[in-house]
């Protein structure tokens, strides 16, 4: 299998996680990628031109990054990284879903800086999405999710890479009023060697 990312990438970070969670690492050859190049070849994997994405053995390409979770979990037997239990594989895949729009909401403030001129560039937007940001960290911290465990859950890795966008694209902002959620991803990042590993 081939995955198409960037290492700076969030979501890419998260497939990553899970491909050497579930034994897939050695298995998957990682093809580095510029979105930004018209002529990049991922514009022919995926016609949205985005990473992650996964294409497998058979030349069927999947995205985006919960979708290609999915098929590795599945692949692996299934329950893995998705829990099957009801009420667990639906807080786990709820905990991805704002992982992920922590990471939508921060890489949108910098592609607004990044491509549009200055000119254009809309201040009211970025706080748009900032006070999405601000406001899923202050809910996680008054309501953390489950310490991890031996079998991490996708929603844990999610947003344990959306914490680590922030502390690369942004310093660390959020570390200071959320003293909570530090001690979380510490915990995250001692229990899942591949957080460090995949640090870009």
């Amino acid at each position: 299998m081939k995955l198409y990312f960037s290492p700076t990438s969030p979501f890419s970070r998260k497939v990553r996680i899970v491909a050497a969670l579930l034994g897939f690492d050695d298995k998957i050859e990682l093809i580095g990628t510029d979105t930004g190049n018209p002529q990049d070849v991922i514009r022919v994997k995926n016609p949205l031109g985005k990473i992650p994405t996964l294409e497998r053995d058979d030349g069927v390409c999947l995205y985006d990054s919960a979708v290609i979770c999915a098929y590795l979990d599945d692949l692996a037997g299934g329950g893995r990284v998705i829990p099957k239990e009801r009420e667990a594989r639906f807080a786990a895949l709820t905990l991805e879903a704002l992982g992920d729009g922590i990471a939508d909401a921060s890489i949108l403030q910098i592609y607004e800086k990044r491509m549009r001129a200055e000119s254009e560039y809309s201040a009211n937007w970025v706080a748009h999405q900032r006070d999405k940001v601000e406001r899923a960290l202050v809910a996680l911290e008054s309501d953390l999710p489950a310490q991890p465990k031996p079998e991490v859950d996708v929603g844990a890795i999610a947003l344990a890479c959306a914490l680590g966008y922030l502390d690369l694209r942004f310093e660390g902002f959020w570390r200071a009023d959320h003293p909570r959620l530090v001690a979380w991803l510490d915990a995250f990042a001692a229990a899942v060697p591949a957080y460090t590993g995949t640090k870009a």
